[in-house]
């Protein structure tokens, strides 16, 4: 089953709100991830405030400096973050900060053109100790097994499951 929720919060482009993620957390007992842009030092406030268990950087909008103040304030509130990167260079900027959770984005956000092959060429540059979560174009049960066969940890999937007709069912056919 899932181990966690994504939430979108972001308004503007993904017609997210807050109230959906107090929604979530107040329906279930699984952590709770804010999935929005975070860039500023107030939404990690806002995230705890909402009852989010962990938040989303996009190293793709953030500087090193950035990444890293904003982490520290996610640990620091007692939440985890999900490092997200979509190439090579993202990964290497966020190694450092040391968090946990990396999460590979197989989407390009340039031409938003989706390919499973970014998490297989930045899975060997991934210490082992962490929890990798390949994110988008997770569309059938061969994507599932293709990553276990690489040993990916987790998957995020959202677009797949709002888009079925019957989620629970899709689901099933993905992962169980």
């Amino acid at each position: 089953g899932a181990s966690c929720l994504s939430v979108l919060t972001d308004r503007d482009f993904f017609q997210g709100h807050e109230t959906y993620l107090q929604q979530a957390r107040a329906a279930c007992s699984l952590p709770v991830i804010r999935k929005d842009f975070i860039v500023d030092p107030y939404q990690v406030l806002e995230a705890r405030a909402i009852n989010a268990d962990c938040i989303l950087l996009i190293a793709a909008c953030l500087s090193d400096q950035q990444m890293s103040d904003l982490a520290a304030a996610a640990v620091e509130l007692g939440m985890d973050v999900l490092i997200e990167v979509h190439d090579r260079h993202e990964l290497e900027r966020s190694l450092p900060l040391n968090q946990t959770l990396v999460g590979i984005n197989n989407r390009n956000l340039h031409t938003f053109d989706v390919s499973l092959d970014t998490t297989f060429e930045l899975l060997p540059h991934i210490p082992e100790q962490r929890i990798v979560v390949t994110e988008s174009g997770i569309l059938s049960r061969d994507d599932v097994e293709q990553m276990r066969a690489h040993a990916v940890d987790a998957f995020l999937v959202g677009e797949t499951f709002m888009r079925a007709e019957q989620p629970g069912q899709k689901l099933k056919e993905l992962f169980f």
